[in-house]
């Protein structure tokens, strides 16, 4: 049996302004985005590399939805980016004005920082130890 998470469903307030910050700000690929109706799209983006699991960006629909963008998961870190080149990648959201929460750190497990979204979300951008 074989398994794996291929899309994970990020609420955000507007598609257009998301599939921006994820393209342009952190360099992830458009996938897809295919209307739905008049108000809704399948819109589908994932960072460059292979076998990467995608995010959804679904546009909140409700009161309740629109309440859990940017905090999804109560102010925890929700994402976690692996890179090949954490210096690389550390620097172009500098360059991109991504705000860093917490700067640069060393691990045991790979150099680690953690950074907000355009909501507000945290993602950890990790590169592997040595």
């Amino acid at each position: 049996m074989a398994q794996h998470l291929s899309l994970l469903a990020l609420v955000v307030a507007d598609y257009d302004e998301a599939i921006q910050f994820y393209t342009q700000k952190l360099g992830f690929m458009l996938i897809e985005d295919t209307p739905q109706s008049p108000t809704k799209r399948w819109v589908v983006v994932a960072p460059p590399g292979e076998g990467s699991c995608r995010l959804l960006l679904a546009k909140a629909a409700t009161d309740e939805q629109s309440s859990r963008v940017g905090n999804q998961t109560g102010g925890r870190v929700f994402l976690f980016l692996h890179t090949d080149d954490f210096w690389r990648d550390y620097n172009r959201l500098l360059a991109n004005d991504v705000r860093i929460v917490r700067p640069p750190s060393e691990e045991e497990y790979g150099t680690v920082a953690v950074f907000a979204d355009l909501y507000g979300n945290l993602w950890d951008l990790i590169g592997a130890g040595k």
